[in-house]
C-alpha cells in the first residue's frame, strides 16, 4: 500500500505520546485510536510510529505480526509557534516508504521531489517561497523579531542537538560537526564565522556538539548564544554550513548558498554543495520541485482555528501573524488598571511578552519597563507634574476595539479585539493617537484596500456591530419626513470628556438636532449599557421624548441603520458603523472617524488634514490598529477570522447571558 494510491480507513497508535501528537483533528486523513489490548482492530487499520524511535520499531513489528499496514509519521517542516511536545504540531508528514531524514532508504519525500511540476504547481511553489520569506517563518516560530548586530556577509555554521536521529541517519556523526567548522574557517579565510546553537540546547533541554568555552578564544568565531529566528539570520549570511539541520532548507528558500556535511532531504539534488556522495535515487531537481514536495505535497496541515485540514498557506499565514504580534510589545511589560477578570485576557493579548501586574504606586520599582494602562482614568493616575519620572517609561493605553463581542463589555463579556496605543488613545481628540497617525501619515496599497472593502462588505452583510446586542424590531415610520437617528452614549464615558465640544449630554444633542432639523422624524436610541442598567442615565435623559419623535430600545443597531436617512452623534461608534453602511453621519464632537472628509463635522481638528475614503478608514480602524485574539485558540487572529467567530457566537446559545449573570449585573464592577 502507498499513500499515493490508497488512503487508510483507520489509524492506530500504540503509545500515548504518539497518539497525543497526532490526535489533532485534520492531521490524519482517517480517525485515530489508541491501542487497547484485547480490543478488536477495525478493518483497514494502519499502524503509525513516530520517526525511527524504538517505539516506532515496536509499532512496525506489531503491524507485521497482525498483518497490518504501517506508516511513519513525523513533524512537518512548518510545525508550530513553540518547541517540542508542549505545543501540538500544525503539520505532520506521513511516509509509507521510510522517513525523510533517513538517507539510507527511500522515502515518499524523495519520490515527490523527483516528480516534475505542472506550470500551476511551479508558480505556487514560487509564491510559497515569497510568502515564507515575507512572513519570516520556519519550523519553529517562538522567537521574537529582533535585529541582531552581526557583521554582514558572515559564514553561518549551524549546530544541532546531540543524538539527533537526523545526524546518524543523514550519514554523519558527532565528529562531523568539528570537521564542518574547520572547513568553514579554512574555506572562507578572513570572513567572520557565526556558530548558531540549536534552540533546545539554549533552552537547557538538550546538548550540542561544541565545547563553547574552547571556541571563545578564536577571534574569527562569533558564538550566537541568543535564540534568534532563522529569518533574522539568513538574510545577513553569505553562506550556510550545516550537517543535516533544517536551517539549510531555510537558507535555500532565502537564496543563500548551502554547504552540507551530511545528507539531509534537500541535499543531493544539485541545490547544495555536498560533502557526501548523493544516493543513486537522487538526481537533479530545481528549487520549486523541492519546495512543492517538502511544503505542499508531503505534509498534512491543520488550521489551528477550525481544526480542519487546510493548505500550507493557511498555516504559514497564521504563524507569520503570531510572530509579528508576539513581537509588537517589549519582552517585559508592566500592566496597571486591569481588574481581575481582565487579567487572563491581558495574558492572551500580550502573548509573547511577560506581564507584571502592578498595584497603585508599585510602578516605581520597574520604571524602565513599558506600562500598559487600561482606560483613561487609570492613565490620569500618573499626572506629569506629580510624577515626572513616569515620562521615562513608555505608556501604552489599552481599550476595547471596534468589533468587540456578542454582549456588552459591562457584562464582563470577553472581547475579541483590543487596541494598544503608544501615542494616546483613539477617543481622546485632545492629543494624537496611533490611529490618527495611521490615517494622517500612512499610505495604503491596493491589496490592503481590497481587503478592507471585503471586510466592510461582510460586516454589513452579516449585520455586525461592536456589541451585537438587541433582539427587538422596528419599522421606519410611514412618513415623507427624513428619519434621523440620534445615538445616545454613557455621559460619563471618556470619549465625551475628551472628544465632545460644547454639547456634552444626550439631551443637549437631541436639542441641537431638533433645532437643526425641525422637520425630521427623530429617533433616539439610548446606549445599551444604560438600557441594561449597567451605567447611569444621562442628565435629564428621561426627558428624551420631549425632543424626539420616537424612542427605541432593544432594536439591533445594524438593522436600524439600514432604515434611517442620517445619524447624529457626539462621539459614538454608531457614527462609524453608519459610515460602513453608507449612511450620512453628522458629528457634534470629534471621534476618530471625523475630520477626514467622510462626515459632516461641527468641530475641527487641525492635526487632521488628509482626506480619506471609506476603505482607508476601515483599513486603519479595523485592520492596522486593533489586535484580535481568537476565542477558540486564545492566539492572535485576523479581523476576518474574528468575524467568523462572532457570527458563530451570535448564532449559538453562548450569546445569551446565564440567569445568574443577569441577577448579578449590578454587583459585578466593570473596571
Amino acid at each position: 500500500m502507498t499513500l499515493a494510491n490508497q488512503q487508510p480507513s483507520h489509524f492506530l497508535a500504540l503509545s500515548k505520546p504518539v497518539f497525543s501528537q497526532c490526535a489533532s483533528k485534520g492531521l490524519l486523513p482517517a480517525p485515530l485510536t489508541l491501542y487497547r489490548p484485547g480490543k478488536q482492530l477495525a478493518l483497514g487499520t494502519t499502524v503509525i510510529g513516530w520517526g525511527l524511535k524504538p517505539s516506532a520499531a515496536k509499532a512496525r513489528l506489531f503491524a507485521e505480526m497482525k498483518g497490518l499496514n504501517f506508516i511513519t509519521v513525523e513533524d512537518g517542516f512548518l510545525r508550530s509557534v513553540g518547541i517540542g511536545q508542549g505545543e501540538l504540531p500544525l503539520s505532520l508528514v506521513l511516509d509509507d516508504l521510510g522517513i525523510y531524514y533517513d538517507c539510507r532508504n527511500p522515502s515518499r519525500l524523495e519520490a515527490l521531489i523527483a516528480m516534475p511540476l505542472t506550470a500551476i504547481q511551479h508558480t505556487r511553489a514560487q509564491a510559497l517561497r515569497q510568502h515564507w520569506c515575507a512572513g519570516a517563518v520556519s519550523k519553529y516560530n517562538h522567537q521574537r523579531i529582533v535585529h541582531p548586530t552581526l557583521p554582514r556577509g558572515f559564514i553561518l555554521v549551524v549546530d544541532q542537538t546531540y543524538g539527533d536521529a537526523a545526524i546518524e541517519f543523514g550519514g554523519a556523526s558527532a565528529d562531523t560537526f568539528e570537521r564542518m567548522l574547520n572547513a568553514a574557517l579554512a574555506e572562507n579565510a578572513g570572513s567572520p564565522v557565526v556558530l548558531k546553537i540549536h534552540p533546545e540546547v539554549l533552552a537547557g533541554r538538550k546538548r550540542g556538539h561544541f565545547s563553547l568555552e574552547a571556541l571563545r578564544t578564536n577571534p574569527r568565531i562569533i558564538l550566537l548564544a541568543d535564540d534568534i529566528h532563522p529569518a533574522e539570520l539568513l538574510p545577513l549570511a553569505s553562506q550556510v554550513y550545516v550537517v543535516t539541520s533544517q536551517m539549510g532548507f531555510d537558507a535555500l528558500l532565502w537564496g543563500v548558498p548551502v554547504r552540507c556535511f551530511g545528507m539531509p532531504f534537500y541535499a543531493g539534488w544539485g541545490l547544495t554543495s555536498d560533502d557526501l556522495p548523493a544516493p543513486s535515487r537522487r538526481s537533479h531537481a530545481n528549487l520549486e520541485q523541492l519546495i512543492h514536495a517538502a511544503l505542499i505535497a508531503y505534509p498534512r496541515y491543520v488550521d489551528p482555528e477550525t481544526q480542519q485540514t487546510c493548505e500550507v498557506e493557511v498555516v504559514l499565514a497564521h504563524l507569520a501573524l503570531q510572530r509579528r504580534m508576539r513581537s509588537r510589545l517589549p519582552n517585559c511589560v508592566q500592566a496597571y488598571g486591569f481588574s481581575k477578570w481582565k487579567r487572563p485576557i491581558v495574558q492572551d493579548f500580550t502573548w509573547g511578552s511577560q506581564v507584571d501586574f502592578l498595584r497603585w504606586k508599585r510602578w516605581r520599582r520597574k520604571t524602565a519597563l513599558p506600562m500598559l494602562i487600561w482606560g483613561k482614568k487609570h492613565l490620569e493616575a500618573f499626572p506629569d507634574t506629580e510624577y515626572p519620572d513616569i515620562q521615562t517609561t513608555t505608556r501604552i493605553s489599552v481599550e476595547d476595539g471596534f468589533i468587540r463581542s456578542v454582549g456588552l463589555g459591562a457584562d464582563l463579556i470577553r472581547p475579541v479585539s483590543w487596541v494598544f496605543d503608544s501615542r494616546g488613545i483613539y477617543f481622546d481628540a485632545s492629543r494624537p493617537s496611533d490611529l490618527e497617525h495611521l490615517l494622517e501619515h500612512v499610505d495604503m496599497d491596493d491589496a490592503l484596500l481590497l481587503r478592507a472593502r471585503r471586510l466592510r462588505e461582510r460586516i454589513v452583510a452579516e449585520k455586525l456591530t461592536k456589541y451585537n446586542v438587541g433582539t427587538g424590531s422596528w419599522q421606519r415610520p410611514n412618513s415623507n419626513k427624513p428619519v434621523v437617528l440620534v445615538a445616545g452614549q454613557v455621559e460619563s464615558d471618556a470619549s465625551i470628556r475628551y472628544g465632545a465640544g460644547q454639547i456634552r449630554s444626550n439631551i443637549g444633542l437631541l436639542q441641537a438636532v431638533r433645532t437643526a432639523q425641525p422637520e425630521a422624524w427623530i429617533v433616539y436610541k439610548p446606549h445599551p449599557d444604560v438600557l441594561a442598567g449597567l451605567r447611569e442615565r444621562g442628565q435629564n435623559e428621561d426627558e428624551a421624548l420631549h425632543w424626539c419623535d420616537e424612542l427605541v430600545t432593544d432594536m439591533p443597531m445594524a438593522d436600524m441603520l439600514t432604515q434611517v436617512d442620517a445619524v447624529h452623534v457626539l462621539t459614538s461608534l454608531t457614527g462609524f458603523e453608519a459610515l460602513l453602511r453608507g449612511v450620512q453621519v453628522e458629528v457634534w464632537g470629534m471621534p476618530f472617524y471625523s475630520g477626514w472628509g467622510l462626515t459632516h463635522d461641527h468641530m475641527q481638528c487641525n492635526r487632521r488634514t488628509r482626506l480619506r475614503n471609506l476603505d482607508e478608514l476601515v483599513a486603519a480602524a479595523l485592520i492596522l490598529y486593533p489586535v484580535y485574539v481568537s476565542r477558540i485558540t486564545g492566539r492572535y487572529t485576523t479581523p476576518e477570522r474574528a468575524l467568523d467567530e462572532l457570527i458563530s457566537w451570535r448564532q449559538s446559545k453562548q450569546a445569551a447571558l446565564p440567569w445568574w449573570r443577569l441577577a448579578l449585573r449590578k454587583l459585578l464592577p466593570y473596571v
